[in-house]
């Protein structure tokens, strides 16, 4: 039996949102102040713990439109899956069919008739009649814990007679072991009555009081054990760590040790139905490496003989954990202009093996895409330090405005847009990309025998390639250049493009393939040939594009200024100053484009005048306008 859906509505940031969860660990992900304690309050209202209360909500807990105004109750429909004949039995009130005919536990909890002071009166029942009420045996059927942020793990492994502890040795403890236990106990009290340190201070203390009190007031002391029994002995049993008393450990490892403690409680209670763990913001006392370990255990807790499931619902800010989380666990919380919505990864269609690989490259840079409002991306470093720069140019400061930078490193944005647009997290996302234009170069050459090998692979692999950016759908034109014979014939291969300013070009087939996924959110941007060509373009901006070159590599930028200055029209300009840098004969003297980015990027905001390129402008403007400076 576990959650699968979960509809709140009417509930401070949410007001129709419809979450569906899996068994085993849910990650909430989303960035500030989009709901994600609201989902937790809101998982409380039924799954509170014994020692937790059930949260007390009045009319400022209403959702408020954007003109401000707040009315009507607040709802919140729960739906059990995967139930057992058992767990039927135990909730026959809430059952109703599913759409695959097996049976589901509804119930419903609303914050309802506020009173004078505007709190709400709580009213729970099962299936779809509010006559049918929630019963105490029910509730009693739904084990949670709730473990608020920032917590003191500390606090709750302190003896006390309702510790986590002290139930879990309960229920680790027959009546068989309890009765050695208190035999064990009481055999060492009378062992310690006849020591005569103990006989001693137990005179001391006895006479000093009867002296002082008289023979008619005076209490009959003893000093021994203070846990003579199995009761009082669980209610002062105590956790150390490292042969250290539990307050003198760390915040962190002791956080890790109470959720140790509560899930081996949870999956031991034979006596609830349904067992859930909520923990918000766990990486609130963990480094990055112990966060990994802790998501890695919850992602696939082993249920050992005699334990039941737990269903873990975990909100987090941090990267690491959704860059470890399986896309199957994230459950996203998106706000846009139609409110905050729901988001759900696993449900996205990938094509073949792009889902494995996304997976692989979340790391926890690129995982901020989960918390962000809006999103750039970009295919590297260089990028990445130059629209920030030139974003700046503009007047966009992307931080200010809540714009989360990413690159794919390389052109694997395939990987990612699944995840946005229309049909995913519908929040602005611009592409900057390279255009790699080409143009098709028709060469005669002679027959085989007349070439050597090398230069026959060389043209083969050249084929392949035009092939490939002409839209070929298989193989079957590269097998037959290769099993052609030995006449002379003409073929066509792909040749650099140097377009001019604003020229139209004919795109890769990998820019014209994202082209596709554009709607709504999800724009794509690219100019005539890659970002520094089209700087370059842009006479206002060579000079600073020598300036970065010159801190890189003095006598290079020297040099190309005097062959720049020596071409005749801009596009031979441009042309010459990105060969220069990156299209040299000699690969290996290519100047880096991660460090000259770099360098422009200083250079950029030295100078005034930059002139941003027009395509680069509409990405940065899609992503900022209609934002609030957060």
């Amino acid at each position: 039996m576990y959650l699968a859906e979960l509809t709140i509505k009417n509930f401070r940031k949410l007001r129709d949102a419809k979450l569906e969860f899996q068994p085993g660990l849910n990650v909430l992900v989303g960035p500030n102040n989009v709901g994600k304690s609201a989902v937790v309050d809101a998982l409380r209202t039924l799954l509170a713990g014994h020692e937790e209360p059930y949260p007390r909500l009045d009319i400022a807990d209403r959702h408020r439109s954007i003109e401000g105004g707040s009315e009507g109750d607040i709802s919140f429909h729960f739906v059990f899956k995967d139930l057992s004949h058992d767990d039927e039995a135990d909730f026959i009130a809430a059952l109703q069919p599913s759409a695959d005919n097996t049976m589901e536990a509804h119930i419903h909890v609303r914050y309802t008739d506020a009173d004078q002071t505007g709190r709400f009166r709580v009213k729970r029942w099962c299936g779809d009649h509010q006559d049918i009420p929630l019963t105490s045996d029910m509730m009693e059927n739904l084990r949670g814990v709730y473990l608020q942020p920032l917590r003191d793990a500390s606090q709750g492994l302190r003896p006390s007679r309702n510790s986590q502890l002290a139930r879990l040795l309960h229920l680790l403890t027959d009546d068989e072991g309890r009765e050695k236990i208190n035999t064990a106990l009481k055999e060492l009290d009378e062992q310690l009555q006849q020591n005569e340190a103990i006989k001693s201070t137990h005179a001391a203390i006895s006479t000093r009081h009867g002296s002082m009190m008289g023979e008619q007031l005076a209490q009959v002391l003893a000093v021994g054990l203070s846990a003579t029994d199995f009761q009082r002995l669980s209610a002062r049993l105590s956790l150390s760590a490292q042969s250290m008393e539990i307050e003198q450990n760390g915040l962190g490892f002791n956080n890790l040790i109470f959720m140790a403690v509560v899930l081996s409680e949870l999956a031991k209670n034979p006596e609830a139905a349904y067992r859930s763990l909520i923990v918000e913001e766990p990486e609130a006392h963990l480094h990055p490496q112990l966060q990994r370990v802790l998501l890695r255990y919850l992602a696939g807790i082993p249920t050992k003989e005699g334990e039941k499931p737990v269903q873990l619902f975990v909100t987090s800010h941090s990267p690491n954990f959704a860059s470890n989380s399986k896309l199957e666990s994230l459950v996203c919380l998106v706000e846009n202009e139609a409110g905050v919505e729901t988001f759900f990864p696993r449900d996205v269609q990938f094509a073949k093996g792009k889902r494995e690989k996304l997976e692989r490259y979340l790391d926890v840079t690129r995982a901020e895409l989960f918390f962000a409002r809006r999103v750039i991306f970009v295919e590297g470093a260089a990028e990445l330090m130059l629209v920030d720069a030139l974003a700046k140019v503009l007047g966009f400061d992307l931080r200010e405005y809540g714009v989360s930078l990413i690159s794919v490193e390389g052109l694997n944005f395939d990987s990612f847009l699944p995840l946005f647009g229309e049909n995913g997290l519908r929040i602005p996302v611009s592409v900057i990309t390279d255009a790699d234009p080409f143009e098709e170069e028709e060469v005669s050459e002679p027959a085989a025998a007349e070439r050597p090998d090398e230069e026959i692979q060389e043209e083969l692999l050249a084929e392949a390639a035009y092939l490939d950016e002409a839209g070929a759908k298989n193989g079957d034109a590269a097998e037959q250049l290769a099993d052609e014979g030995g006449e002379s014939k003409k073929k066509k291969k792909l040749k650099a493009a140097y377009p001019s300013l604003g020229e139209a070009v004919r795109i890769s087939s990998n820019t014209l393939k994202m082209k596709e996924s554009e709607d709504q959110f999800v724009k794509v941007h690219h100019g005539v040939k890659t970002l520094e060509y089209d700087l370059a373009l842009q006479a206002e901006n060579r000079d600073a594009m020598l300036k970065a070159l010159a801190e890189l590599h003095p006598r290079i930028s020297v040099a190309l200024r005097k062959i720049v200055d020596g071409v005749p029209d801009n596009t031979a300009k441009a042309k010459a100053l990105f060969c220069g840098m990156f299209e040299r004969k000699d690969t290996n003297g290519n100047v880096q484009k991660g460090r000259f980015g770099q360098a422009l990027a200083e250079q950029i905001a030295l100078t005034q005048g930059f002139k941003v390129p027009e395509y680069l402008e509409q990405a940065i403007r899609h992503v900022c306008q209609g934002a609030d400076k957060p």
